[in-house]
């Protein structure tokens, strides 16, 4: 499975003048991404967690935010970094309507983790 490092400006204005369809994509490219990168390949696959997060209006991506961030954590602390609490991080802003903030966030560290493992980056 190859890991692409995605430009975010680029991703926040195409949700923007998209209004939100790429962010759909963006979703399920960042679910997709992040099972590999943190080495959770069994867990919910992008288009269930996508299609989830549509069927229960978004109250599933609450969660799956929440268990990105413990995730991103877990994988961050393997590499030597501190535990920011990430999943809870996500999870208020995302209440609070900041998704494309969230989105960016996880994005930059999908683009931070990828050259720690067995990922090629496309640019």
């Amino acid at each position: 499975m190859q890991v692409n490092k995605r430009d975010i400006v680029i991703s926040i204005l195409l949700s923007i003048v998209t209004c939100g369809i790429y962010m759909l994509y963006w979703h399920y490219c960042i679910a997709r991404d992040v099972n590999e990168v943190t080495d959770h390949r069994e867990d919910t696959s992008a288009g269930m967690v996508l299609l989830l997060s549509i069927v229960t209006c978004g109250i599933y991506k609450f969660y799956w935010l929440y268990r990105t961030g413990t995730k991103l954590d877990e994988t961050f602390s393997k590499c030597g970094r501190q535990n920011q609490n990430r999943g809870i991080l996500f999870l208020l802003l995302s209440i609070f309507g900041m998704d494309l903030l969230v989105f960016s966030i996880v994005q930059s560290e999908i683009n931070d983790l990828t050259p720690y493992g067995n990922i090629q980056i496309n640019i």
